[in-house]
């Protein structure tokens, strides 16, 4: 790493803390529903099925919108998005808290509303906001910093909203959402682009439509863009799932939330470890490492005897994986193409994540529904893993030729 100055100026340091809360509010709000799926069945009659394909349009409408706030962030200013996102990430957890959230509407509520919120409050524009901030010698760190910050509210929130489920019930634990989804809303307001004069990049007259054709050319860019597919089929599956799947195997509700705050506890470390890897060596070999690993972590936790202990060093080991692809893939990007349009080129890639994460959640409860059992959902899984680790060899980190002669 070069001497450069890691805080180039006092609207970067504002920016990236107040992305940092932004993210650890909104990805901790969106790691505990899985907790909830008991008493939205036993309350609001709804199946694992239905639960599962929540979910899903969730994780769907997250990846579809996440280009659209992308590019509004690119253009508009990040604060300006993330705090519109907010908007819906709000109406969606106030109508699932006090109604209509029954029927369709639950599907609405959780699925619809929510997933628009994510779009833009969680890890891929605020993160993408920071980028701008900093220069390729410090960028992944600064990116890994907003990962391990936002992997704090998936260790706490499993924590709190386990006891709050059995202390308060369910709806007041929404309600306290609702309060601190507030608080993002106030807090987005300082994540800010950086101006014309604090730019570490050049202008260039890019337009954004040049940008994804010259993004979807770059035979880097596809292969980035479907490993991280996997990605999110691995953590929703998870995330969603594993609550389900270790009171199966005969463990306690409270293993469940336990596994998931290690899950955060883990990926706090695991993100900073790969932001700093990402500076040594290569982003690829980190990702195709990260993929292997997982199937490894999944393999053992699913033929070994069910445990507290294995269970433990399940969300231990996987946590460790858990969003430490984002910092070394989203790096990619920004090396290959720049930062003007990162929100929007890591937003498409970032898409394809939440395609996965549809699969995972939804072909998750489906699967159960169908066999009794989340088996061949652990299977494609692994699968999926030898895939990831394979296809992210050939990506070549190379800036395109506009970056190279400008």
């Amino acid at each position: 790493m070069n001497s450069e100055k890691f805080i180039q100026n006092k609207t970067a340091l504002i920016t990236l803390i107040a992305a940092c809360v932004v993210v650890l509010i909104s990805l901790g709000v969106r790691q505990t529903f899985g907790l909830f799926f008991m008493d939205f069945k036993n309350d609001l009659d709804i199946s694992i099925t239905q639960s599962g394909l929540a979910i899903g349009i969730q994780m769907l409408m997250w990846g579809l919108t996440g280009p659209i706030f992308g590019a509004i962030a690119d253009k508009y200013g990040g604060h300006k998005a993330i705090c519109l996102a907010f908007v819906f990430y709000i109406l969606g957890i106030y109508f699932l808290y006090a109604g209509p959230n029954t029927g369709i509407f639950f599907q609405i509520d959780l699925g619809l509303l929510v997933g628009i919120g994510l779009g833009g409050t969680a890890i891929s524009i605020p993160m993408s906001i920071v980028g701008k901030h900093f220069p390729l010698s410090n960028r992944t760190i600064a990116m890994s910093i907003v990962t391990a910050v936002g992997s704090l509210g998936y260790f706490i929130s499993p924590l709190y909203t386990s006891y709050s489920l059995i202390q308060n019930g369910w709806v007041d634990t929404l309600f306290v959402f609702t309060i601190f989804l507030f608080i993002g809303l106030i807090v987005a307001f300082f994540v800010r682009s950086p101006s014309l004069a604090q730019s570490i990049e050049k202008p260039n007259d890019q337009s954004t439509f040049g940008a994804l054709k010259e993004a979807f050319k770059n035979k880097s860019y596809v292969l980035l863009t479907s490993g991280f597919f996997v990605c999110g089929f691995h953590i929703t599956l998870v995330g969603t799932h594993v609550p389900k799947y270790v009171i199966d195997r005969g463990l306690e509700s409270w293993t469940a939330a336990a596994i998931l705050s290690l899950i955060g506890l883990f990926n706090i470390f695991g993100s900073l470890f790969s932001g700093y890897l990402s500076t040594k060596i290569s982003k690829k070999i980190i990702l195709s490492a990260i993929y292997a690993l997982r199937g490894i972590s999944i393999i053992l936790f699913i033929f070994l005897p069910a445990s507290n202990i294995n269970a433990f060093i399940f969300g231990a080991s996987f946590g460790f994986l858990w969003l430490s692809t984002v910092p070394a893939t989203s790096g990619i990007v920004a090396h290959i193409f720049g930062t003007k349009y990162l929100g929007v080129l890591y937003g498409i890639v970032f898409l394809s994540h939440q395609v996965g994460s549809f699969f995972g959640a939804f072909l998750g409860g489906l699967f159960y529904d169908l066999y009794g059992s989340y088996d061949y959902a652990w299977y494609l899984a692994i699968a999926l893993s030898v895939f990831a680790a394979i296809i992210h060899l050939p990506i070549k980190e190379e800036a395109v030729v506009r970056l190279k002669t400008e």
